[in-house]
């Protein structure tokens, strides 16, 4: 019987977001009354990069497609996660070197944990990224999307965004924000749809890595 990982953070007042972004509320607009109301209904505000997200072409090309036109088949199908939370430090990038002897010839999706224990309380500025020449090395293997567990595959203070923009070179998609904690390294199937929001750069999503049989 295969065994679910939620791999997603849980949404919630006070979720660390990046800085200067909204911050999550939740607002009751209706309540349970008898005789007056039968439902509870609630107001959302947040970022649409809230914790575990995908990043639509939208988010950092303003001609790419946005949430609703992004093709979903990368978000679901075989994964294999590797840990590199003891050879990629605070400030550093991934780089192809530490990949090499990780992954298999051929992969579809490549999930990386680069923390040794993700801070749901607070914020890392200095939290490790990829580079671009890691992104072209998996996409030489087929990677078809990347997921990380820190809140950007570029780091906080990049204007250039060299990986995100090597990853659209390559046709990948992108998953950031996830919780790899509990998760042993190995292969999986892979579940994290994006909302399917017009005009939207970005989606949380839902992320669970199922055992395979």
């Amino acid at each position: 019987m295969s065994h679910i990982y939620d791999i997603s953070q849980t949404i919630r007042p006070g979720i660390p977001v990046w800085p200067g972004d909204s911050e999550f509320t939740l607002e009751r607009t209706w309540n349970i009354e008898p005789g007056e109301c039968p439902v509870n209904v609630s107001a959302v505000r947040m970022s649409t990069h809230t914790g575990s997200h995908a990043d639509s072409r939208l988010h950092f090309d303003d001609k790419g497609l946005d949430c609703a036109e992004t093709e979903l088949d990368a978000y679901i199908g075989p994964a294999v996660l590797i840990d590199l939370s003891e050879e990629v430090a605070s400030g550093q990038l991934v780089e192809p070197r530490h990949l090499e002897n990780k992954l298999p010839d051929t992969v579809d999706r490549v999930l990386i944990k680069l923390f040794p224990t993700f801070p749901h309380e607070g914020w890392d500025p200095d939290f490790p990224a990829i580079s671009a020449d890691a992104i072209r090395f998996l996409a030489a293997r087929g990677c078809k999307l990347i997921g990380l567990d820190v809140p950007s595959l570029d780091p906080q203070e990049s204007k250039t965004l060299d990986a995100h923009f090597a990853v659209d070179a390559a046709g990948m998609a992108i998953l950031e924000g996830l919780v790899f904690d509990d998760v042993p390294v190995g292969e999986y199937e892979l579940i994290a749809l994006p909302l399917k929001i017009s005009g939207a750069d970005g989606s949380p999503v839902r992320a669970i890595l199922r055992s395979l049989p």
